[in-house]
């Protein structure tokens, strides 16, 4: 993408072809930063304005990190951009960890959408 005359690469794009939607996503390979939310931003209003085809929904995003900031990841609220943050790991943990991540992701989400439904 040339956006006022500099250069910029996503890493992956992919389309959902259930969702009618590009999908961007951005590799990282340290800890999540809050400046990775504007720069996906920028990368899907642009997808939004250049590619996306009649009859699409808005271009989502993905953001993979080493590490997730849960703190900044609650205070900038991406998903409320199209935006969704997640960590990756370049090896499986023990079982019991691995098992206790789940568990704590498990009742993450359903917090969050039990908020989710309040605000509604």
């Amino acid at each position: 993408m040339i956006i006022d005359g500099d250069d910029f690469n996503l890493d992956l794009l992919f389309y959902h072809r259930k969702l009618k939607r590009l999908v961007a996503i951005e590799l990282k390979i340290d800890k999540f930063k809050a400046k990775y939310k504007s720069q996906m931003e920028l990368y899907l209003k642009w997808l939004d304005k250049n590619e996306k085809q009649e009859g699409e929904e808005t271009p989502i995003g993905l953001i993979l990190c080493a590490t997730a900031g849960n703190e900044q990841i609650e205070l900038l609220q991406p998903e409320k951009n199209g935006i969704m943050v997640a960590e990756y790991w370049t090896e499986l943990p023990p079982k019991n960890v691995l098992e206790e991540k789940l568990h704590k992701s498990l009742i993450e989400a359903k917090e969050r959408l039990a908020r989710k439904q309040l605000k509604e």
